[in-house]
C-alpha cells in the first residue's frame, strides 16, 4: 500500500479527530476536562475547534457529547448521532437541519475536498456502568450481575449518580453540572458503532465497551478504535471476566490489523482511573497474536493505515 494520508488525533476520553479525503471528522466531542483531571490532557478546548465537517457521536452521555454545541456554533459541521443526541443538541440551540438522527442501519456519504468516504451506522450496547462505582483496572475479574432487570439497573444508576455527586471533589462536581446541561434522565440514547470506508482503508469506531455479537462479528476493519473502560457489555449482559478479556474477545471477532484504545485515560478523577494497558496488551498477544496495539498520545496526527 502506498503512503497513506488519513491521520488520527486523540483529544482524550473517547474523542478523536479524523482527517481524510479533505475532511475533518470529530469522533465524539468531549474535549474539555474537569480542572482536577490528573496527568497530561490535550491543550485545547472544544471552543478552539474552528474547522470541522462532521461530528459523529457514539452515544448521548455528557462525556461524549459535551462540546459538540460549541463546535457546531464555530464551524459548518453536520452532526450524526442518535435521536437522543439530536434532542439534547436541539435543546442547546443547534438547528435541526444541521443534524442527521440515526439508529443503526444507515449509510451516509461523506464528500470531502479531495475525495469521498462513507460511514455505516450499526446498533451497539453501552458498557454496564450500572454494575460498578469507580472503574477498575482492566485485569480486574468481575462476575455475577446476570439477569438484572431494567428497574434494578435504574436503581443502581441512581446510586452511582449520588456517589458521583457526593464523593467527587468540588471541581469534578462543578464540571459534571456544567457538562450535563440539556441532558435528562433518558440514558445513553442508544449506543452506536460507526464503520468508515475511507480512501486508505476501513475504520471501526466504538466509544463505549459494549456490543451485539451478531453485529460486530466479521466486520473486518483494518483499524478498530475500541472503548476500554468500565465493565464490558456482551449482548445485554455484563462480561463474566475482565475488561482485558472483553477487548480481546472483540478483537478476535473483528480481526483488524491495528487496535487503538479509547476512554482509558483518567478523564474524571474519583470515577475514572489511569488505565494500565499492559493487561490488555498481554491478552491480545495471547488471543490474537499479530494484531498491533497502537498506543497514541494527544494530538499527534498519527498515520493509522499502512
Amino acid at each position: 500500500m502506498s503512503k497513506t494520508t488519513t491521520t488520527l488525533d486523540w483529544y482524550g476520553c473517547a474523542t478523536f479527530g479524523l482527517r481524510t479525503a479533505g475532511l475533518h471528522i470529530l469522533l465524539d466531542a468531549y474535549i474539555d476536562r474537569a480542572t482536577n483531571a490528573a496527568g497530561p490532557s490535550p491543550a485545547v478546548s472544544a471552543s478552539d475547534i474552528e474547522q470541522c465537517d462532521y461530528i459523529v457521536i457514539g452515544h448521548a452521555h455528557f462525556d461524549h457529547l459535551y462540546g459538540a454545541e460549541r463546535v457546531m456554533a464555530n464551524t459548518d459541521a453536520t452532526l450524526i448521532g442518535s435521536y437522543e443526541t439530536v434532542r439534547v443538541m436541539e435543546a442547546l440551540g443547534v438547528p435541526l437541519d444541521r443534524m442527521m438522527p440515526v439508529a443503526g442501519g444507515e449509510t451516509i456519504e461523506l464528500e470531502g475536498a479531495t475525495g469521498r468516504a462513507k460511514v455505516s451506522v450499526l446498533p451497539s450496547q453501552h458498557s454496564c456502568v450500572w454494575s460498578h462505582g469507580q472503574m477498575d483496572q482492566p485485569d480486574q475479574v468481575c462476575i455475577g450481575d446476570l439477569g438484572v432487570t431494567y428497574q434494578e439497573q435504574r436503581e443502581r444508576m441512581a446510586q452511582l449518580v449520588e456517589f458521583m455527586g457526593t464523593s467527587l471533589d468540588p471541581a469534578a462536581i462543578e464540571h459534571l453540572m456544567t457538562s450535563m446541561t440539556g441532558h435528562s434522565d433518558r440514558g445513553d440514547g442508544g449506543a452506536l458503532l460507526y464503520l468508515f470506508d475511507l480512501p486508505d482503508g476501513r475504520l471501526l469506531y466504538q466509544d463505549t465497551s459494549g456490543h451485539w455479537s451478531g453485529v460486530m462479528r466479521d466486520l473486518r476493519p483494518d483499524v478498530a478504535i475500541l472503548g476500554a473502560a468500565g465493565r464490558g457489555n456482551i449482548d445485554g449482559e455484563p462480561i463474566q471476566g475482565s475488561l482485558a478479556q472483553f477487548v480481546a474477545r472483540q478483537v478476535d471477532m473483528l480481526r483488524p490489523r491495528t487496535v487503538i484504545l479509547g476512554h482509558h485515560d483518567d478523564w474524571l478523577p474519583g470515577f475514572s482511573v489511569p488505565t494500565d494497558v499492559t493487561p490488555i496488551r498481554q491478552e491480545l498477544v495471547r488471543v490474537v497474536p499479530g494484531v498491533e496495539l497502537m498506543e497514541i498520545g494527544y494530538l499527534e496526527a498519527n498515520h493509522i493505515f499502512g
